[in-house]
């Protein structure tokens, strides 16, 4: 079976959402994805939904992830650490930290 590629984690994402998890929560968060299966993507998450905007870019997210495509695939698929991703500079983030931190709890990674 291939990998997968960010462009597929993304469109999944809106099904891998869990609401319950979601309460309250209020967040844009742009992706800005380098390297060979790269892109811009928005995903927002308010009152409970998730929204995936392919190829979108916008002012004032409330944090913003930068990371080689290939990196990010490794930290959702569990092949490579978040934290580890982070402190070797392969995962970039910028405004409201505690959103990262909380990301991977609003989907179902399995």
């Amino acid at each position: 079976m291939a990998e997968i590629t960010a462009g597929e984690l993304f469109e999944r994402m809106p099904k891998a959402f869990l609401p319950d998890k979601a309460e309250g929560v209020d967040a844009t968060i742009q992706f800005h994805l380098t390297g060979e299966g790269g892109g811009d993507w928005v995903v927002t998450i308010r009152n409970q939904t998730c929204e995936v905007d392919k190829d979108a870019v916008i002012d004032n997210p409330t944090m913003t992830l930068t990371a080689d495509a290939e990196d990010y695939v490794d930290v959702i698929t569990g092949k490579l650490d978040p934290m580890a991703a982070f402190m070797q500079q392969k995962l970039k983030l910028k405004g409201n930290l505690n959103m990262a931190m909380g990301l991977m709890k609003y989907f179902k990674l399995n």
